[in-house]
């Protein structure tokens, strides 16, 4: 006999043949099949949305922001460009007020004068429609973000270390998104040769912005001290086969005793590479 048989006699048959622990065992057997397939990650484990005051107009607005640690670098490109897996945490890099359109990296944000500020609402406000708030940022959407801060550097009379390290990491990002193209796109070589062409045009704007600071700013300098900067203007420098630039500067490093030994090993190598180049 079912230990249920009896419901029948009240009209609820179809309960009789019940298992007493059957949705115990589906829930521990889809718990089981859920815990032997990883969760995948979303934008919400890697990205929140952080509450900022924009210092020109007051007003508080959210910004995406990448959560500490949660990305895995897993290499780095010759001028330090770090790399990382399953998100690029350089896309979020910029700061924008989705108010007045002032936007700037991270650690230069809140660093703005009032007569900065009165220049950035007379150039930027005044005109500024508006700014597409999303927190998975595509790479356009970041390069749009660094082009705004770009813009803002240049009216609010930055230094030149601040706006060549914009371009530096702009660069960075549209290579980034050539890396990131596919392939099989019908145009992916005419997206390239264009991806390409903006990457060296921010690069050399990178380069001369980084060599007038060193000769009129004093370290350190975006973060970094007189090596690394002279690092990056080594090995973009060679990239545009200014070997006689990156070679002084080369020559430089691998004499400062303060200079970081990582560094150093990365000029031994930038010097061995220049070598080959000029061949």
């Amino acid at each position: 006999m079912s230990v249920l048989s009896g419901l029948g006699n009240l009209g609820l048959g179809n309960l009789e043949g019940a298992d007493v622990f059957g949705a115990e065992k589906e829930a521990a057997q889809a718990q089981k099949a859920e815990a032997a397939e990883p969760k995948k990650p979303t934008i919400d484990d890697f990205v929140f949305d952080k509450k900022y005051s924009c210092p020109v107009c007051y007003k508080e607005f959210m910004n995406p922001t990448m959560k500490g640690n949660k990305a895995k670098m897993i290499g780095q490109d010759s001028d330090l460009r770090p790399k990382y897996e399953p998100i690029d945490p350089i896309k979020y890099d910029v700061i924008a007020c989705p108010h007045c359109g002032y936007a700037a990296l991270t650690r230069y944000f809140d660093k703005i004068t009032p007569p900065q500020a009165k220049l950035v609402k007379q150039e930027i406000s005044s005109s500024f429609k508006s700014l597409k708030q999303v927190r998975d940022l595509s790479y356009d959407d970041a390069i749009e973000r660094y082009q705004l801060a770009l813009g803002n550097a240049i009216v609010k009379r930055a230094r030149s270390s601040e706006k060549a390290y914009i371009c530096l990491k702009l660069a960075w990002i549209v290579r980034a998104k050539m890396e990131a193209l596919d392939i099989d796109l019908p145009d992916y070589d005419e997206q390239v040769s264009e991806l390409k062409k903006d990457e060296m045009e921010l690069l050399q704007n990178a380069l001369d912005g980084f060599l007038n600071a060193r000769q009129t700013e004093d370290f350190p300098m975006c973060g970094m001290d007189e090596a690394m900067v002279d690092y990056i203007i080594s090995v973009t420098a060679a990239k545009f086969e200014k070997f006689d630039v990156a070679s002084k500067l080369i020559s430089g490093i691998l004499t400062d005793p303060k200079a970081n030994p990582r560094i150093k090993d990365k000029a031994r190598d930038l010097k061995e590479d220049i070598l080959h180049m000029k061949k």
